[in-house]
């Protein structure tokens, strides 16, 4: 899909959901829609998507040469703005009355300022007014992401012949970013390795702590390749399981694995929450289990569907996000199984093929 074709169907979803147009800053929505990928700053560059009009593109003059030569600039009118000006009331020329959405990674202060300037507009959020903005993916997109994927897999199997023992956490953890990088990816964006009780907190950071014997090791990283994300997690053991945590560890995987099973075009979000939830609430660690099942990623590493209770949001083919069940026992050790998975015509599809066994490293 080009990018004017992204716009043309940005500005019908839009129209859709009632509103007078779409205003998009520096992040992940407009990258999709442009190609154009500039620093947030405190100068605003906003595009602004009608669906009655064509797109025009608001940009500090200073910053005009880099916005012409952005891969999707073609059919998008640039208008300059100077330091002196104030961007927002010249953005007042372009907003007729009525309701607009602001993409959600727009500061706060760009938001009030717009609000100042205000007429008859009401701005609300994007992800709640047109959250399946970028959730569909197309063919170009569902192949940077299985790349991605597969270069993570890669990664994880270099890491699992590599020694744990005896070496700290942030060892292990720069280890994965220079694998990762090896593999193709341009940034390595997060490197989580929670060893022990580190591994009870979901978004531990890699620190200083020495990995021993019997320590299980949440391994949780991804990065950035070619614009897209990978996003993987696998649980290791030093030396060898103990029954507990062998037990614990085929819990998650066959709620992991109930969560995939039941992914299918029409099926309700929340529902392939439930069914990894089910599994281990009947293995009496429900509790255990505290956040959502997943998380939309394409261009950005968390984005919609998101795959949590509450969420009625009906699957469709190429939408992609994670699986990633979990048990934390508190000051023990945690495991958590994570695939990036895109929906199909008649199920779906995994990204992340590195084996799911509690894999056993020195």
């Amino acid at each position: 899909m080009s990018y004017g074709e992204r716009r043309r169907r940005a500005a019908e979803l839009a129209e859709q959901a009632g509103l007078e147009g779409l205003l998009v800053t520096p992040g992940g929505d407009l990258a999709y829609l442009t190609g154009y990928a500039p620093l947030p700053l405190e100068r605003l560059t906003v595009l602004i998507v009608r669906p009655s009009r064509d797109p025009l593109m608001l940009v500090p003059q200073l910053e005009c040469p880099g916005a012409a030569a952005a891969p999707g600039a073609t059919g998008i009118e640039l208008v300059g703005w100077l330091d002196g000006d104030d961007p927002y009331l010249a953005a007042q020329r372009f907003l007729g009355p009525g309701r607009w959405a602001v993409t959600d990674q727009t500061w706060a202060s760009h938001v009030m300022g717009l609000q100042r300037a205000a007429g008859d507009q009401v701005f609300e959020a994007a992800s709640e007014a047109l959250p399946l903005l970028r959730a569909v993916k197309d063919a170009d997109e569902l192949a940077a992401l299985r790349a991605a994927g597969a270069a993570a897999d890669a990664a994880f199997s270099d890491m699992v012949v590599m020694p744990f023992e005896g070496r700290r956490e942030s060892q292990v953890a720069a280890d994965l970013a220079d694998r990762l990088r090896a593999h193709g990816h341009q940034s390595a964006d997060f490197t989580i390795v929670g060893s022990g009780p580190n591994g009870t907190s979901p978004h531990h950071e890699a620190g200083e702590r020495v990995i021993v014997a019997d320590d299980v090791v949440v391994l949780d990283f991804g990065g950035h390749m070619d614009g897209y994300c990978s996003d993987i997690t696998r649980t290791v053991v030093v030396r060898g399981p103990s029954t507990e945590q062998a037990e614990v560890h085929a819990v998650v995987r066959a709620a992991q694995q109930a969560a995939f099973d039941a992914v299918a075009p029409g099926v309700a979000c929340q529902d392939v929450d439930r069914a990894a939830r089910a599994v281990i609430e009947e293995a009496g660690y429900g509790e255990r289990f505290a956040h959502r099942t997943g998380h939309g990623i394409g261009l950005e590493v968390h984005e919609p569907p998101y795959i949590v209770e509450g969420n009625v949001t009906a699957l469709q083919p190429g939408m992609t996000f994670s699986i990633e069940p979990g048990i934390y026992l508190t000051e023990r050790f945690g495991v958590r199984i994570e695939d990036i998975v895109a929906v199909t015509a008649d199920g779906a599809k995994r990204f992340n093929e590195a084996p799911r066994d509690l894999a056993i490293v020195g």
